[in-house]
């Protein structure tokens, strides 16, 4: 592999070249030390002296953390189809043995099979460190004096590769007795010593082959679990599980080609970008065997793939299968979404959009000190599509008080005095919330690296729109916000503050979200929406800063991440159980329609902090940007809303995640899911009215979706009951009672607009109508200013004769009723209760 400097690239671009084909690997997006508002500060959980010799920065996300982290001992996800871990004197690995599903999940639990290291390791725990490590693997090595074993976990190799020097091996059993080693049983308290290149042994676990790269040498294993060389030993030993008798054909016919890393680079042709794995080997490259995941079997391009029955090992991400070759090339088709949709608004919608950034953009809460980056990024963001929005409908007028609005809440960012400042951290690199230096439970663990992706996706994305439209601000204000696209997207070794692609995980296909809290055992995800959207906040600083670089980068990664989204977060259960890349053949899990969390020894519908099946589906789809919809297919988008329907119905589920579920219904019905966002009285903190709408609107074939949704009457009203005829009496507001049959005597009261409801005002006082938090007390006209208490939704009552509506209190979702003296309560489970209301026009 060459790399060299080629006029036709970036400044800071490498162009690597190999077989004819060139590739790149973008260079660093800035050196500079970061100075954020809060300052440096250490995490309270330094990495261990596992990555002695090295500075930081250090990854924080990758597969193999765990070696570092903490007390350096957590069992990782890897190298798959391995779990692994480190001892103080050896690796130990294992194969999980077992499947289960519960109802709710997939487990496969970690098992540890066997420890590998040498007769001479002193014990000392100091004495194993990384010797290198790059995108997709990690080289270990054990020492003491001139004694060395050096292994090389690269994931997807069927083998793990152990190298001696001047050390003597020692393998030891950890599920038990040694039953039988090359070809004969061992009893109780017997030993064998066989003498080749080729060891068969069987433990607990199954069975295992030992391969000798370097010539035969002696092994005595001992029932007891032990297996020991007869001498030093300098040279290379594959172990590889066997899983089934009709393997070891395979297994014998390439174990002497081995990598030692993986360079992971790219190349982009207009809309298309290939990602590209290429494997260092010592042997015959071209005769390497590597194990494939569904996702790359979908996206490689002329792969040299064998039989599925040749060899296979069942992972939570289904089998991986056999490949050989070390290069790989998979082909993705990059998004041309940036800011808005590609489509304008049906017109049908146009009207009622409008009106909905009016009154957002009017009514946006009062600029405060954030408490913390998670809740501060999703409300900046959801701020800033109002201003994409206006642009896109030509409010131009209604852009700035939207851009004004934001720099005053990132100015809080730049402020030492504020509550949650960043800052970068020391001993691992990177820009964590302050707060959380040495508190896991601050921002969801922020400090220790977990979810960076979604909150500086979030901050972002934001930061983008006032970039837009503020050119100044992007002069003051850019060099800071850079440190957070370098935390994420940073694509180069050569930045000396930031990892690369802190939580990609490349050979998975997606990123992870968890760091090093909790010595960084297995790998999650929960939100893949929200990691899609890490880089799409990169693509859009990416494209309003001018480097299409990194727009590229950001895209590929976009790219890629939607794609693991349709094959491991979203479920098919017409799909076929048996097809070579179903990862999920337990038609059960199947039938849940969406993974709520992915990890690496379990996968299911669930979640940390909540179980309905609104909730699991919408984190999965929010937040709703335009770049989504490549990843809402229509047939999943149905069947999340078939199988959330019961919840969707229930009025005590919330509109928060019922608004996202609705969104991704658009790709596959946008007239019903028109219909249906009409009943909604909030949208959350990351989501809007005119946001939920835009959406919709923009969806292909749209086309008159908005005409029968239905909106509150708008203008001055007489309130009179349907059943009594009595108008609310002017004489007893505040309270609404309905108690005079004498217009002359009646309240007047506006209605106005407020998104897919209205607020009533009573005109004498100029006071909003509120609803009772308890439902117990009479709705008064008491309120100077509308909030969320303040929201009715007025509709055509059902059976009603035309001109009666219903109302229905926006905050606790009660129906207006009629007590005895007439008193307007706001305690009406559903429509039924409902008093009817005719609305005369005053």
């Amino acid at each position: 592999m060459v790399w060299l400097r080629k006029s036709v690239l970036s400044p800071a671009c490498g162009l690597v070249v190999f077989r004819g084909v060139a590739a790149v690997v973008f260079g660093p997006i800035g050196t500079d030390r970061p100075a954020p508002a809060g300052g440096s500060i250490a995490n309270d959980q330094p990495p261990s002296s596992f990555f002695q010799g090295f500075s930081p920065p250090f990854p924080t996300n990758d597969w193999w953390v765990g070696f570092a982290a903490g007390a350096g001992n957590a069992v990782v996800g890897g190298p798959f189809p391995y779990q692994s871990s480190l001892t103080a004197t050896a690796i130990q690995f294992g194969l999980s043995a077992s499947r289960d599903f519960d109802g709710t999940s997939i487990h496969q639990p970690s098992q540890t099979d066997w420890a590998v290291g040498f007769v001479e390791h002193n014990g000392d725990a100091k004495n194993h460190k990384a010797l290198k490590w790059d995108s997709q693997s990690v080289t270990v090595q054990y020492f003491t004096g001139s004694s060395t074993l050096t292994s090389y976990l690269v994931p997807g190799s069927p083998y793990l590769t152990f190298s001696y020097s001047g050390a003597t091996p020692k393998l030891t059993s950890a599920k038990g007795a040694i039953t039988s080693f090359g070809g004969s049983s061992l009893a109780t308290g017997a030993s064998a010593t066989v003498t080749g290149t080729k060891f068969q042994v069987i433990n607990g676990a199954g069975t295992y082959i030992i391969y000798s790269l370097s010539g035969a040498l002696s092994l005595t294993a001992t029932n007891a679990g032990t297996i020991t060389a007869g001498a030093l030993f300098t040279g290379v030993l594959r172990v590889v599980k066997l899983n089934a008798p009709g393997h070891q054909n395979l297994l014998d016919q390439y174990y002497a080609n081995y990598p030692t890393a993986v360079a992971t680079d790219y190349d982009f042709s207009g809309d298309v970008g290939t990602l590209r794995f290429t494997w260092t080997v010592t042997g015959n490259a071209a005769n390497l065997l590597m194990l494939t995941w569904p996702h790359h079997r979908i996206k490689m391009q002329n792969p040299n793939f064998l039989a599925t029955s040749a060899l296979s090992y069942l992972t939570t991400k289904g089998y991986m299968y056999p490949a050989i070759g070390n290069i790989w090339n998979l082909l993705y088709n990059l998004p041309t979404i940036t800011w808005n949709a590609p489509r304008t608004p049906d017109s049908s919608c146009t009207a009622n959009l409008i009106a909905g950034l009016e009154y957002e953009i009017a009514h946006l809460p009062a600029v405060t000190m954030p408490s913390d980056f998670y809740f501060f990024g999703g409300h900046v963001a959801m701020v800033s599509r109002l201003a994409l929005i206006a642009e896109h409908v030509g409010r131009n007028d209604l852009v700035q008080p939207v851009v004004d609005y934001l720099k005053s809440m990132f100015g809080y960012m730049f402020n030492s005095a504020s509550t949650a400042i960043p800052a970068y951290e020391t001993a691992w690199g990177g820009i964590i919330n302050r707060a959380g230096y040495n508190n896991v439970w601050v921002d969801y663990g922020n400090g220790y690296y977990n979810d960076h992706h979604f909150h500086y996706g979030y901050f972002l994305a934001a930061a983008a729109v006032i970039a837009k439209h503020d050119s100044s601000w992007l002069s003051t204000f850019g060099p800071k916000m850079k440190w957070y696209l370098r935390d994420i997207v940073n694509p180069s070794r050569n930045d000396p503050y930031f990892p690369v692609t802190r939580c990609r995980d490349w050979f998975a296909g997606h990123s992870w979200a968890s760091g090093i809290a909790n010595g960084a055992g297995p790998r999650d995800q929960e939100s893949i929406g929200e990691a899609v959207n890490g880089y799409y906040g990169a693509l859009l600083w990416a494209d309003v800063t001018g480097n299409t670089d990194i727009k590229n980068y950001a895209r590929l990664l976009i790219a890629t991440e939607q794609h693991a989204a349709q094959v491991y977060w979203h479920l098919y259960p017409t799909a076929s159980a048996t097809s070579r890349d179903q990862p999920y053949p337990e038609q059960n899990l199947r039938n849940l329609v969406t993974i709520g969390n992915v990890m690496d020894f379990q996968a299911g519908a669930w979640l940390f902090w909540g179980a309905q099946k609104v909730e699991i589906a919408a984190i999965q789809i929010l937040p709703v940007t335009p770049i989504n919809e490549y990843m809402y297919d229509a047939t999943w988008a149905q069947a999340v809303y078939n199988y959330t329907l019961p919840e969707l119905n229930n009025a005590t589920f919330g509109d928060e995640w019922k608004s996202v579920i609705y969104l991704a219904y658009s790709q596959a019905n946008p007239a019903s899911a028109a219909q249906l966002s009409s009943s909604l009285t909030t949208w959350g903190t990351g989501n809007s009215f005119s946001n939920q709408l835009y959406f919709l609107s923009t969806r292909s074939g749209a086309s008159n979706v908005c005409v029968s949704a239905p909106s509150n009457p708008i203008g001055t009203f007489y309130i009179q009951s349907a059943t009594t005829n009595a108008y609310v009496a002017a004489s007893k507001l505040p309270d609404l009672i309905a108690s005079t049959t004498a217009q002359s005597e009646a309240a007047k009261f506006k209605l106005a607009f407020a998104p897919n409801a209205g607020t009533i005002s009573a005109v004498s006082t100029n006071k909003f109508v509120t609803a009772d938090s308890s439902g117990t007390y009479t709705v008064s006209a008491a309120r100077d200013a509308a909030s969320a208490w303040e929201i009715f939704v007025i509709r055509p009552k059902k059976g009603a004769a035309s001109g009666v509506y219903s109302m229905l209190a926006g905050s606790n979702k009660q129906y207006l009723t009629l007590g005895t003296n007439g008193a307007l309560v706001n305690n009406g489970a559903v429509e039924s209760n409902s008093a009817g209301f005719k609305l005369i026009a005053a």
